[in-house]
């Protein structure tokens, strides 16, 4: 087994078929390793964010085989698949998607509490230390309404760490922020990579940011032609 790669696809395909027949993606294969930092490029409609949704586990209409940890995901029920994208996948948007009216403490914990490994007392503490790694412990018991744009996305970026997972997976998550916020977020994304070995897989417009990163992986038409 090779404990470096975290995610691989090999020969990816997906169709749409209405409002009628569209070959989105056509012989996808990709690795990302362990603590890697990958960004996805391409036009819009190039298929970055239809590729994203099938390696996230959240799409299972395609052809082909994923594998996260060199075991094969394509073909399990809703059930196990939900379970592995909780333990082994964190989600940061372009939109935070956090609950307006829970504190920031609750909104980290909340995938931990799905997963339901923990005792409440252990995912308190694990979300406290995210905040802190993240220098926003300060804010952990105010409302998630009450929170700047930046802070929002590190918010996002904490609860997509609370179950300690192997890649960080992320959909235009600058798309929404100033150039400062931006670079704070890489900045963090940087950091995880380095010092603690998370892999992450981000799609993105945004060329600053991607240059900086380990590798690119540049789209055209439903193919990948570079990275």
């Amino acid at each position: 087994m090779n404990t470096s790669t975290v995610l691989r696809a090999n020969n990816i395909n997906k169709h749409f078929y209405t409002p009628e027949p569209f070959h989105v993606l056509k012989d996808v294969n990709l690795t990302v390793g362990k603590g890697e930092f990958t960004t996805v490029m391409g036009k819009s409609g190039c298929g970055k964010s239809t590729l994203l949704y099938i390696l996230s586990t959240m799409d299972t209409q395609y052809n082909g085989e994923l594998y996260i940890h060199d075991q094969l995901v394509t073909g399990k029920t809703a059930n196990e698949l939900a379970y592995i994208r909780n333990k082994h996948i964190g989600f940061v948007f372009q939109f935070h998607y956090l609950l307006s009216d829970f504190s920031v403490l609750e909104n980290v914990m909340l995938p931990a509490q799905k997963l339901a490994q923990r005792s409440p007392t252990a995912i308190k503490a694990a979300a406290l230390e995210k905040l802190a790694m993240l220098d926003i412990d300060t804010l952990a018991y105010k409302k998630a309404a009450n929170l700047s744009g930046g802070e929002k996305q590190r918010v996002a970026i904490a609860r997509a760490l609370i179950n300690d997972p192997a890649i960080i997976m992320g959909d235009e998550p600058t798309g929404n922020l100033d150039s400062h916020n931006a670079s704070n977020v890489f900045d963090i994304f940087k950091r995880l990579s380095v010092e603690n070995g998370l892999s992450l897989l981000i799609v993105t417009h945004d060329k600053d940011f991607a240059t900086k990163t380990d590798r690119i992986i540049q789209m055209k038409d439903g193919r990948i032609v570079s990275n």
